[in-house]
């Protein structure tokens, strides 16, 4: 079985790629067509938790789809190809992915994306909104720490809002977690856990070294060494693809993780939890990534921040003026929206 190795924290994937778990999820995944969108709708096809999905891109979706059509796997896929069939893609969709966008180049920051981004998450979301309104929705598309206030503001024009049902999805930091953990410490890393707290850029990414499970401990130095790859190994990505891209293959991976967590909760499973940066109370800050326990509707409870080193308080400490800077910037954007 594929991936049959995964346990702990990639259980939700090994599940969702089990042929035993069942379920009739209908998924939407919009920038199906692009350097994420192609591997994470391969890796939803390949999953029996899926019964529909429909894939929807500004170019190329109807052969991405007959492609993955061939599949010998339950999974209905159709492609979808500009706007004005954006609304049938959504119609009857439980969950969003939204991988869309465009990738980060070599010197850049996902600030720096901010722009074109932001225009085409505030388009997509504004038909979520409209056709597909109680669907959880799970960002990809960077900056996350702008796109989901950018999310937010926009279900709220349109009177729909649940912030159970927005999450930014920041797996990607947790998956580095146990994999850079897992090497130093010669564990395996379908067995580490690390919760990942604060935001999805730079120094907002706040690995909690000390919650991880099985317990490790690092000298000061190596802590800040590693901490310091976990915060910038989007770039270590980046800089190794010399201007072909971002990451792409183990962010496909993370978002399928999530959007596998996501649907074992809809479907009952209990005590399902993944950090993702979502509308919170936890911090000053109005979002904020923290564990969340998963339930049928979205998020079940926010599990919060737990007890923690003096070093991460630091970390959350100088985390917040660029964390409420970006979600400033998100509120403003659709503001000044016409």
């Amino acid at each position: 079985m594929l991936l049959a190795r995964l346990s702990g924290p990639a259980a939700a994937l090994r599940r969702g790629l089990a042929t035993s778990a069942q379920s009739n999820a209908k998924v939407a995944v919009l920038g199906a067509s692009g350097g994420i969108g192609q591997p994470l709708s391969l890796l939803l096809k390949n999953s029996p938790l899926v019964s529909r999905l429909s894939l929807y891109d500004i170019a190329h979706t109807p052969g991405v789809a007959a492609d993955l059509s061939h599949i010998e796997t339950r999974a209905n896929v159709k492609g979808f190809i500009g706007s004005e069939q954006l609304p049938e893609c959504l119609k009857g969709s439980e969950v969003v992915v939204i991988p869309a966008g465009v990738p980060r180049k070599p010197g850049m920051t996902r600030d720096d994306l901010f722009n074109t981004n932001a225009t085409i998450v505030a388009n997509l979301t504004t038909a979520c909104a409209k056709h597909c309104p109680e669907a959880v929705i799970c960002i990809i598309a960077n900056p996350v720490n702008s796109t989901i206030p950018i999310t937010s503001e926009l279900f709220k024009k349109h009177g729909v809002y649940n912030p159970n049902r927005i999450f930014g999805v920041t797996t990607l930091d947790i998956v580095r977690a146990n994999t850079f953990v897992a090497e130093l410490k010669g564990l395996d890393p379908a067995r580490v856990n690390v919760p990942v707290i604060g935001g999805h850029a730079g120094k907002t990414i706040i690995p909690l070294i000390s919650q991880c499970t099985p317990k490790v401990e690092f000298p000061q130095d190596q802590l800040e060494t590693l901490t310091g790859r976990i915060q910038e190994a989007g770039t270590e990505v980046v800089k190794a693809k010399a201007g072909a891209g971002s990451a792409t293959l183990s962010m496909a991976y993370a978002g399928a993780r999530f959007v596998f967590s996501v649907l074992d909760a809809m479907n009952g499973k209990e005590g399902v939890i993944e950090c993702s940066f979502v509308r919170s109370e936890e911090t000053e800050c109005p979002y904020f990534s923290t564990p969340l326990l998963l339930g049928k509707n979205g998020i079940e409870k926010n599990l919060g921040i737990g007890k923690i080193s003096p070093y991460e308080e630091k970390m959350i400490a100088e985390a917040m003026t660029e964390l409420k800077a970006s979600i400033k910037k998100g509120e403003e954007f659709v503001k000044s929206m016409q």
